[in-house]
């Protein structure tokens, strides 16, 4: 997967990273699933982390 020097992925890499379509993913964001970071251009930005702290989180929730 490819990562820019400061470790973020892209949204389309964050959605192959999920599993999901870019289309699921702007849903989670809608959602408050993710927040992710914005460039100057208003590009959206992901960490590692905070992808799998989502997964982590919807795993939890869909245990319940």
């Amino acid at each position: 997967m490819a990562k820019d020097r400061t470790g973020l992925m892209t949204a389309r890499e964050a959605a192959k990273y999920l599993r999901v379509s870019m289309f699921t993913l702007s849903r989670i964001e809608s959602n408050g699933g993710l927040a992710p970071y914005r460039t100057p251009g208003g590009h959206r930005r992901y960490s590692l982390r905070m992808l799998n702290e989502y997964l982590n989180n919807s795993r939890r929730s869909s245990r319940r």
